[in-house]
């Protein structure tokens, strides 16, 4: 089993204290129970809301992820738009120093991670932080 995950982040080694959305840019990776690998960068483009929680924002953000192949997405802050996005992805919540403290643990959890995703759009928020 493997997924690839997108990551909320402006510099690569940690995570944005705002939302998800909010991000300069989502680092791809593809983690499996034997190795996790950094894919690519994805340049988050600014996108103007008309209102807090724009649905268009989270229309835009979930193609730009969902053409990648990007099934988890984890953050350690999520806006509003969560209940938008967890329909379409396995959303969690960390708060790990580094994304790649994250990778472990994500690593650890491919089986809680795999029963989420089966749940289909009544998928829960999943909580690792510490």
């Amino acid at each position: 089993m493997e997924f690839v995950t997108a990551f909320s982040t402006n510099d690569g080694k940690s995570y944005i204290d705002k939302h998800s959305g909010d991000s300069q840019f989502f680092d791809l990776y593809k983690i499996s129970e034997s190795e996790t690998s950094f894919l690519k960068r994805i340049v988050n483009p600014p996108k103007e809301e008309k209102r807090h929680a724009d649905p268009e924002k989270a229309k835009s953000i979930s193609g730009l992820l969902k053409k990648e192949e990007v099934r988890v997405m984890v953050s350690k802050v999520f806006g509003p738009n969560i209940k938008r996005m967890k329909k379409k992805f396995v959303c969690i919540m960390m708060n790990d120093a580094t994304i790649s403290q994250s990778l472990t643990t994500l690593q650890q959890q491919l089986s809680k991670i795999q029963k989420e995703w089966e749940s289909g759009e009544d998928r829960k928020v999943l909580n690792f932080k510490k």
